[in-house]
């Protein structure tokens, strides 16, 4: 049994990790890094464009009083340390190294723990003989301070925020620190992005430039991406910085979809009050927000084309054309795979995202069901039902993930 076996050993074997052990024949890594483009965040004042050697005043265009600075949720993001300095997993085939083989696997919003993905990585290293680079999202799993998962400390935010927003929807314990900091400020969502899109970058070129002792110079790599991480891996891909991911072949789990298609209010995910915050700035009134903020304009344009890439993603209908050209010249690179009951981000969406709105982009998305309930936030309940029922669904998923790859 795959995935219900593995589940608690595996999460055992990482929590109990200091700086490498081995499982099952393969090799646990436990790595530090440092993000050299932190200082993009709002709190830092002025920034600073090195690939064009401008300086910006911090513009604050959008800001909500909707908490107390006293509780840390609303610290400045430049001084979140979790976020700047971080560690990160590998998982790799033992024995192999420096491998040559990389893959970088991108979680969900709004994520705590790698739990749920260890089994999903080991599938994928073990069907791929990849090595698995366990990336995190800034402000996510381990960026993010660990206040932010304190529940009684979260719990008295929650009741606050009930009583602030009468009508609010899932709001909960683990949704109310991104909540609140979006909702305060919206414009989070695309420097957070931002700065893990240079950090994946940063990755990169480190291996690169052989200062990474586990992974070779000449690595090849691929993306696995799942929920709100196949966005940071489509902007990689479709940007195509340097030419580094002209073959990186992209794998997507419940995923795929622009922004203004994806309904993510959800306990486990984010609250009404801060989608509303966020549907206001990124889809109703972003232009407007263009023509008032010279640095997001200047890293949102022509001048970024990366910037121009997440743009595109936001709104279905807008920047069509450009984003649906990215994809038809990338199809063969892509594979998707949607869950018949995902209500966050629903398969016939994450199908006129990437097949375009004429169906004229050849990017294969198989849609599954499976024999239980299940979620988006939860593909493969643990303990809720027979094992061998989650055994077989995973094992149909990542078997089409790992034939992708090694066809």
């Amino acid at each position: 049994m795959e995935y219900t076996n593995s589940f608690s050993a595996l999460k055992n074997a990482f929590l109990s990790i200091d700086s490498t052990s081995e499982f099952d024949n393969n090799e646990i890594h436990k790595l530090n890094f440092h993000s050299s483009t932190y200082n993009l965040l709002h709190g830092s004042g002025n920034h600073h464009c090195k690939t064009h050697d401008l300086n910006f005043e911090e513009s604050i265009s959008f800001n909500n009083d909707v908490g107390t600075i006293e509780n840390d949720v609303h610290i400045k993001d430049v001084f979140v340390t979790e976020n700047k300095d971080f560690q990160y997993y590998i998982l790799k085939p033992k024995g192999d190294t420096p491998a040559k083989k990389v893959t970088f696997l991108f979680h969900g919003f709004n994520e705590k723990n790698w739990d749920k993905y260890l089994p999903w990585g080991k599938a994928i290293c073990d069907r791929t003989k990849s090595t698995v680079v366990f990336f995190p999202l800034a402000f996510h799993m381990q960026r993010a301070p660990l206040q932010w998962s304190e529940k009684r400390k979260m719990f008295e935010l929650c009741e606050q925020r009930k009583k602030k927003f009468p009508n609010i929807i899932n709001t909960s314990l683990s949704n109310v620190a991104i909540s609140m900091r979006l909702h305060a400020m919206p414009q989070r969502f695309i420097w957070s992005g931002i700065q893990t899109y240079y950090d994946v970058i940063q990755f990169i070129e480190e291996c690169k430039n052989s200062k990474n002792e586990l992974i070779d110079k000449d690595f090849t790599f691929n993306m696995f991406a799942y929920s709100i991480g196949g966005l940071l891996a489509e902007i990689l891909k479709l940007s195509n910085h340097k030419n580094y991911f002209s073959d990186a072949k992209v794998a997507l789990f419940c995923s795929g979809a622009v922004f203004n298609r994806i309904t993510p209010v959800s306990k486990f995910i984010i609250d009404s009050e801060a989608i509303v915050a966020l549907y206001s700035y990124l889809v109703e009134h972003f232009d407007s927000f263009l023509k008032k903020d010279e640095m997001l304009h200047h890293f949102m344009s022509e001048n970024h084309f990366e910037g121009k890439v997440f743009h595109s993603m936001f709104e279905y209908q807008k920047m069509m054309n450009f984003r649906e050209q990215l994809l038809k010249k990338a199809e063969k690179h892509f594979y998707a795979i949607a869950l018949k009951e995902d209500s966050v981000i629903p398969s016939y969406e994450v199908v006129n995202t990437l097949q375009g709105a004429n169906r004229n982009i050849n990017i294969k998305v198989d849609e599954i069901d499976f024999d239980y309930a299940y979620s988006h936030e939860n593909p493969f309940p643990i303990s809720k039902f027979d094992s061998k029922e989650i055994d077989k669904s995973f094992q149909l998923v990542f078997d089409k993930i790992g034939d992708f790859y090694n066809g």
